[in-house]
């Protein structure tokens, strides 16, 4: 039991004083009970140790000599691990090493001391001791994850030297300063004009950049038909998903707690409107011939590959006929990812993929703004399906995940 006892306390030891005597009152850092790293690394410098005591060592020089040079480099490996532990600990605080530093010279020697008479395990028993410490740890973070009994002072240095990408969660105050924000996934509703015909546009891939500049410069191909406009909120990056929360109204509740969702489409088509779905892909992209009618559109007009330019000219075409009134749902397909000259997803040239992009979703934003000034009595709900995906990751690096624009055009 001690063999086992003591290098745990050790490696308990080198985690828990660099943190104690760091400590701050109402400071919010988790912190393991021992070291994993520690813990193996004083197991093997224990075994290498007995090794080199033992009588076949001793009497080949040069293997005694790989054996010292392998003590040697788990020992300075040891305190190399706990000063990055220090490193991490005074990055979290904001503070300067001064005599800290001396802290892992203390607390490594002190440890390879405790640990130094105690007789090793086997190089397979080492190896299960290990194995079953993780399943341990893993399996009480599962339960209380509060308290984690082991810390992993490498692999946290790692994460905190790794360089960072942008934050992409949360909108920053130069947005929310000029536009509506809101946290809400189902805007359609708030605009609606049962008055008059009402167009929703669903735009592929249309995201918030995190450069405000940009989003402006897209918002001004509405100039002179734009009444709101805003940014909200996805759950997830999934088209099929926006369309089903751009078109619901309400969800209901009877006694027998049976939820039943009314779509717009039907309400639309029960007072009279003439509905219609567009677009310009194959019905069976997610299944959209299954669960399209289902919505209550009377007439669903698929393109099979038509660009949105030809889309816009049905919608035209559509919106023409004044004799009733109409309720049309757009969704748009020219920004669909993968672009088709970018076939390689992921390793592209980001700038020549932001450049096309950017190219195309103007041409579309373009399209419907032009549609709306043809046809100022008609209300035009605008917005993004998700944040561009299936794209490198530098490009998708410069929006916003899971936020997305809406425009209110008439």
């Amino acid at each position: 039991m001690k063999r086992l006892l003591y290098p745990l306390i050790a490696s308990a030891l080198i985690t828990i004083i660099p943190f104690l005597l760091t400590f701050e009152m109402g400071q919010n850092i988790v912190r393991g009970l021992f070291g994993y790293e520690y813990f193996a690394l004083l197991l093997f410098i224990i075994l290498i140790k007995d090794k080199l005591s033992s009588g076949i060592i001793s009497a080949f020089a040069g293997m005694r000599f790989v054996f010292l040079v392998v003590l040697a480099t788990l020992i300075i490996t040891l305190f190399f691990v706990a000063w990055m532990d220090l490193q991490n600990l005074l990055a979290t605080k904001g503070r300067e090493v001064g005599w800290y530093g001396v802290l892992p010279f203390v607390t490594c020697g002190f440890a390879i001391i405790m640990v130094w008479k105690v007789k090793s395990f086997t190089f397979n028993a080492i190896c299960l001791i290990l194995f079953v410490s993780l399943i341990v740890h893993l399996f009480a973070l599962n339960h209380y994850v509060v308290q984690p009994l082991a810390q992993f002072p490498f692999i946290d240095y790692l994460a905190r030297s790794a360089p960072m990408p942008p934050q992409r969660k949360n909108i920053e105050d130069n947005f929310k300063a000029k536009y509506k924000v809101t946290d809400s996934v189902t805007i359609t509703r708030e605009y609606l004009d049962f008055s008059r015909s009402n167009v929703v546009v669903l735009v592929e891939s249309w995201g918030i950049p995190l450069d405000i500049n940009r989003f402006d410069g897209q918002l001004k191909v509405f100039d002179g038909v734009m009444t709101v406009s805003g940014i909200h909120n996805r759950m997830y990056s999934r088209t099929r998903t926006a369309e089903r929360e751009d078109l619901m109204l309400n969800i209901t509740i009877d006694s027998l707690r049976h939820r039943d969702t009314v779509f717009l489409p039907k309400v639309f088509a029960d007072v009279g409107y003439r509905t219609t779905f567009l677009f310009g892909g194959d019905s069976l992209e997610q299944g959209r011939y299954k669960y399209i009618r289902d919505k209550g559109f009377e007439q669903v007009v698929y393109g099979n590959g038509l660009q949105d330019e030809i889309m816009a000219l049905k919608m035209d075409s559509i919106l023409a006929d004044s004799v009733k009134k109409h309720f049309i749902a757009w969704t748009t397909t020219s920004t669909k990812f993968p672009l088709s000259s970018f076939l390689d997803i992921y390793h592209s040239d980001t700038d020549a993929v932001d450049s096309s992009y950017t190219l195309l979703l103007m041409r579309t934003l373009a399209h419907v703004a032009n549609l709306a000034h043809k046809y100022p009595n008609v209300r035009f709900i605008v917005q993004g399906d998700h944040n561009p995906i299936l794209s490198p990751i530098q490009f998708q690096e410069r929006f916003y995940k899971r936020w997305v624009p809406f425009v209110v055009l008439n």
